[in-house]
This record gives structure tokens, sequence and C-alpha cells, in this order.
């Protein structure tokens, strides 16, 4: 089971770097039209791409995961990515995070380490 640990850090890190990247992709989003200039200007938004390739990845790395190993213990490690999701939102957007939302993510890391620890 201690296989699982690594390969689920990995597939949350990748799942938060495709938020990470949508958030971003949608910084450069002007609006919203039904324009052939608009989807192109959107095809061409390497945010999107690098959206793609993250999310992309933490499916084929879910895909084995899930062939290799139960799922009442995989599926909940994948929670792992709002601990990711909160110190990318610190590191990357400069947004606050209270201590309830930091006292959330203590709980969710918990709770992995007893799924974990099984």
């Amino acid at each position: 089971m201690w296989g699982l640990i690594p390969l689920a850090l990995i597939q949350s890190l990748l799942l938060c770097l495709g938020q990470v990247f949508v958030k971003l992709a949608m910084a450069g989003f002007n609006g919203f039209s039904w324009t052939w200039k608009f989807f192109c200007s959107q095809i061409t938004n390497w945010w999107w791409l690098a959206c793609g390739v993250s999310f992309g990845g933490a499916t084929v790395l879910w895909m084995y995961i899930l062939k290799h190993y139960p799922f009442s213990i995989a599926y909940p490690l994948s929670c792992l990515s709002y601990a990711f999701g909160m110190i990318a939102a610190i590191v990357i957007f400069h947004e606050q995070v209270s201590w309830t939302q930091w006292l959330g993510v203590v709980l969710i890391m918990a709770g992995c380490a007893l799924i974990a620890l099984k």
C-alpha cells in the first residue's frame, strides 16, 4: 500500500496544476463570443494546452492507480489535491487563507493519513 502514496501525491499535484492552468487561462479570457476570432484565440492559449496535459497525465495515472489499488483507499487519497490547491492559492494567486480554511485542510490531511495507514 505504501506504493500508492507517492502515486496519489503525483496524481493530486497534476490535478491541482490543471486547475491552476484553467484559472490562468480564464484570466486571459476577455469575454465569450460566438466568433471565429474568439475560438482561435482560445486554441492558441498555451494555458489550455498545459491544462490538458496536466489533466491528461492525472487521468492516465488515475487509471493505473484504479487498476492496482483498492478504490476505497485510492479515491479518498485524491483529496490531497485540496491541500495542493490551498498552497497554490497562496503562492501563485496571492490569496488570503483563513484559519478555518487551514483547519479544513488539516482535517482532510488527517483523514488521508488514517486511510493510508490501513
